[in-house]
C-alpha cells in the first residue's frame, strides 16, 4: 500500500520561503504519473495550487505563478513545492495528491495527511 508523507510546513514571515516535500513509500518500484499540491485555508474550500506530470509539464494557479515551483525526483519517489515570496494569504494546510503506478496496484490516486503553512505579516 502506497503512503504519502508530507513535510516542510512551518511558521514563516511574509516574504520568506519554504520547501514542502511529499515522499511516497510502500512499494519497491513505483512511477509517479502526476503530482499535485492542494491547499485549504480555514473556512475555505480546498484549492489546486500546482501540478506536474511525468513529462515535467507544470501548471500553477494564478495566485502562485512566479512564486511557487513544483518538481519531482523520481529516484527518491518525492515531490516538492518550493514556495518563495510567501504572503499571509498563502496560509493553509497543504496536501499532496499523486497518481502512482505500481506493479501490484496499477495506477491509483493517493493523498497525504497535510502539512501546515502559516505566513505572518
Amino acid at each position: 500500500q502506497v503512503q504519502l508523507v508530507e513535510s516542510g510546513g512551518a511558521l514563516v514571515q511574509a516574504g520568506g520561503s519554504l520547501r514542502l516535500s511529499c515522499v511516497a513509500s510502500g512499494a519497491s518500484w513505483m512511477i509517479i504519473n502526476t503530482l499535485a499540491w492542494h491547499r485549504q485555508a480555514p473556512g475555505k474550500q480546498r484549492e489546486l495550487v500546482a501540478t506536474i506530470t511525468s513529462r515535467s509539464s507544470t501548471n500553477y494557479d494564478d495566485s502562485v505563478k512566479g512564486r511557487f515551483t513544483v518538481s519531482t525526483d523520481n529516484a527518491k519517489n518525492t515531490g516538492y513545492l518550493q514556495m518563495n515570496s510567501l504572503k499571509p494569504e498563502d496560509t493553509a494546510v497543504y496536501y499532496c495528491e499523486t497518481n502512482i503506478w505500481t506493479p501490484a496496484t496499477g495506477s491509483q490516486y493517493y493523498w497525504g495527511q497535510g502539512t501546515q503553512v502559516t505566513v505572518s505579516s
